[in-house]
């Protein structure tokens, strides 16, 4: 990190991914990600729907958090469940 503003983006980024991460629907699973097993998941921020990408760690019994972002309505069915077809 280069600078203060810089903290100050990853702190929001990180508590918008645990608020997120507390109210989730699991969309995609990845199994065969490495070194953990990881999957997107869907939250809300108020109105805004927000995806995470979680590694699931089972011997250690934690969720690292490893990228939070928001969907591209011109990507996702407007639930944003669910891709749209190509």
């Amino acid at each position: 990190m280069n600078s203060v503003e810089d903290l100050d983006v990853f702190k929001l980024a990180h508590q918008l991914a645990l608020k997120t991460y507390s109210v989730t629907k699991t969309l995609e699973d990845y199994p065969d990600d490495t070194p953990y097993p990881s999957r997107l998941v869907l939250g809300w921020n108020d109105r805004r729907p927000i995806h995470v990408v979680v590694a699931d760690n089972v011997d250690e019994q934690e969720n690292i958090v490893i990228t939070v972002y928001e969907p591209d309505p011109l990507e996702w069915e407007p639930d944003f469940k669910r891709r749209k077809n190509s």
